[in-house]
């Protein structure tokens, strides 16, 4: 039999970690979408209550309050340091590097081109993830070309073509602005 006061494992508290931080940003969004409710939906006199536009939103957003509330009283009794919270926080933050990677490439894509764009972000993300030998970023770019031709040809996206492609002859440009 196991005593229920006993001290958890390392594991479980470090995933803990960073909770009572999800707790407070996730009650001051629900409080901050109920306050908008008033604005954002309608009460019409003469409609039964459950028929309302804003009876069930409200609903939904009390629920949302209340449990973000419990959650967070419930994240604070939480025997984890400050530093370790916002540890953890941080290496939620590292997630958005991947969407600066992306708006990068949104905005390269229309100056270079789709394809150089594609094999160009190809090679630095693989290099980013780590992968460092001659064969492996080789096969991402093989997928990157793969990729363009997919999308462009069979699939005929529509993607302007780069304003690099205005150097080229006039007969190669066509090709890469239509194809590639």
């Amino acid at each position: 039999m196991t005593d229920s006061a006993a001290p958890q494992s390392s594991s479980h508290q470090q995933r803990l970690a960073g909770d009572i931080v999800f707790a407070a940003v996730f009650l001051a969004v629900a409080v901050l979408l109920s306050t908008q409710i008033g604005t954002q939906t309608a009460w019409i006199k003469g409609v039964k209550l459950v028929a309302q536009p804003r009876f069930w939103p409200a609903i939904g957003l009390a629920g949302m309050c209340f449990f973000a509330l419990c959650y967070y009283l419930g994240s604070m009794s939480s025997r984890h340091s400050y530093r370790q919270h916002f540890a953890e926080v941080k290496l939620w933050l590292r997630s958005f590097e991947y969407a600066f990677w992306f708006m990068a490439y949104v905005w390269v894509v229309p100056r270079v081109g789709y394809l150089p764009s594609t094999l160009i972000f190809v090679a630095m993300l693989m290099l980013r993830a780590g992968y460092r030998s001659f064969r492996t970023i080789m096969f991402a770019g093989i997928v990157g070309i793969a990729i363009v031709v997919i999308f462009k040809s069979f699939l005929a996206v529509k993607i302007p073509g780069g304003q690099l492609y205005e150097y080229l002859p006039d007969s190669l440009r066509n090709f890469m602005t239509l194809y590639l």
